[in-house]
């Protein structure tokens, strides 16, 4: 298995360059790589983008200029872990603009990549030992949208 990671290939419809410069002025630790163009060779047209490389948060990604063929589903989602409320609001915000809200934390961004931003206590409050308080916790998380550190711990907390 190679040493290198894993490359996440976002297939795009015309959009590869502009999806790129979004999620990096998003994520602060980002950076962009290669740019590819079409040749005369197509399939697009020659000179325009057919995919770009960037990286952000140690993961790499190819945005690829594939066409209308395929889209993006719920299926697949990155997951953002968020240490409080400021980190979930500014994500949830920058990440909804032009898309639209999910339940339980999940989004759509504009070009329908479907992202999950969770509080890092989320998973030990839901896996709570005791059952009644991940219950309580589970409830008020499946009422929300955009996730609500304070009222999900004092929904695990029975206040």
């Amino acid at each position: 298995m190679t040493s290198e990671g894993f490359t996440t290939c976002l297939w795009l419809d015309g959009q590869a360059e502009d999806a790129a410069d979004h999620y990096m002025s998003i994520f602060k630790n980002s950076k962009l790589g290669r740019v590819g163009r079409y040749s005369e060779a197509g399939p697009g047209p020659a000179g325009s983008v057919m995919a770009v490389e960037f990286e952000i948060n140690g993961q790499k990604f190819v945005a690829l200029n594939g066409g209308p063929q395929f889209t993006f589903n719920e299926s697949i989602s990155f997951q953002i872990p968020c240490d409080d409320q400021e980190e979930v609001d500014y994500y949830w915000s920058r990440l909804c603009e032009g898309g639209e809200e999910g339940p339980c934390g999940w989004l759509k961004d504009k070009y329908g990549v479907s992202w999950q931003v969770v509080p890092n206590v989320l998973i030990d409050w839901i896996g709570d030992p005791d059952p009644v308080k991940a219950s309580r916790t589970t409830e008020a998380m499946m009422t929300m949208k955009k996730l609500d550190i304070a009222a999900l711990q004092k929904a695990h907390a029975g206040v």
